[in-house]
């Protein structure tokens, strides 16, 4: 077996197929903590998976089988070049199948797994890489645009993608500063007057952009940069009256500001600055008879060539799996209605 062909078959026969890897200690990364990725490819193809030594033992339909050893050559080759396998990793492969069509992996599928989709961003704590092709693209776009919008459901990594690449821009000299915001608005509940001071009472409010920005730089620094307003996290209604020069922007929950506080968000953009809006449209939070500014701004803004539109589906969940199929489950519901 050739040292550039990691995973060689065997045995190829209709019930069966036996994958061989030369280096054991990836094995072991390659089959998780208690080889629950083998098992999660196990449950998705309806096959069993039988480890001896180095070898893999592929039983089920010989589709299922196939399909199977690409995925795990996929993941395989990914430690190989050095990079972790995740829980997400394999549910994005397992679910997505070949990235630029954006299928799923299904028995009967002809598939070739994607590897690694080429783009990495750098943050001070972390290298973040997209999962899909949708990501892939919307990425791509952050780097090259403007103004970018990112629209889908919940979990595609709209808002987290969003907070790297601004990071990114941010530690290699891009941007001069980070401006994260959202609306101030209830998910359907009426949460009364908040205590403390106005910090505290948007504070909740704030939260998901926190988690990103923790998950990029190290706890000391991001505070440091906040008291120095390097880093600003502010409702929507703070960004009337500014003018937002050499600055990464982000619009998280746009689905929730009116067509008033679109139009004021978006004429902020100065000079050396790049500005990210993303928003899920079935999530609308808004008073009964209040449009939603995010789809006036796709009505009225799609035209306009130097404006990026990227949108997201279920396949491009990088959650918990059950997400994806919660998210699928809603939308067939909203498609019989």
């Amino acid at each position: 077996m050739s040292p550039n062909d990691p995973i060689a078959p065997v045995t190829d026969t209709p019930a069966e197929r036996v994958l061989e890897f030369s280096d054991n200690r990836l094995l072991i990364d390659l089959c998780g903590p208690y080889d629950q990725y083998l098992a999660a490819v196990e449950k998705a193809l309806e096959i069993q998976i039988v480890r001896r030594g180095n070898l893999l033992s592929l039983h089920g339909d010989a589709s299922a089988t196939e399909q199977a050893s690409v995925i795990l050559n996929a993941l395989y080759a990914r430690l190989e070049g050095g990079r972790g396998v995740e829980p997400a990793d394999v549910d994005s492969l397992l679910r997505m199948g070949n990235s630029a069509a954006g299928t799923g992996v299904r028995a009967g599928d002809q598939i070739e797994m994607p590897i690694s989709t080429g783009i990495e961003i750098q943050t001070r704590k972390k290298r973040v890489e997209p999962r899909s092709a949708a990501q892939k693209a919307y990425v791509q776009s952050l780097f090259d645009n403007e103004l970018v919008f990112g629209i889908g459901p919940a979990g595609t990594g709209k808002t987290y993608l969003a907070v790297a690449v601004g990071v990114s821009m941010f530690i290699s000299g891009k941007v001069d500063k980070i401006i994260l915001s959202r609306p101030a608005v209830e998910a359907g509940e009426r949460l009364g007057f908040l205590p403390g001071a106005m910090e505290d009472k948007v504070d909740p409010y704030m939260q998901p952009l926190y988690d990103a920005l923790n998950d990029f730089l190290p706890g000391k620094q991001l505070a440091k940069l906040r008291e120095e307003k390097t880093i600003e996290i502010a409702p929507l209604a703070f960004m009337r009256g500014r003018t937002l020069a050499n600055a990464f922007v982000v619009l998280d929950e746009a689905q929730n500001a009116t067509t008033m506080q679109m139009k004021m968000f978006l004429t902020r953009l100065g000079k050396g600055s790049r500005m990210v809006v993303t928003g899920d449209r079935t999530q609308i939070d808004l008073p009964r008879g209040v449009p939603s500014g995010l789809a006036d701004a796709e009505r009225l803004l799609k035209a306009i060539p130097k404006i990026s539109f990227n949108y997201f589906t279920s396949k491009d969940v990088v959650r918990h799996p059950l997400v994806a199929e919660i998210i699928e489950a809603y939308e067939a519901e909203a498609e019989h209605r």
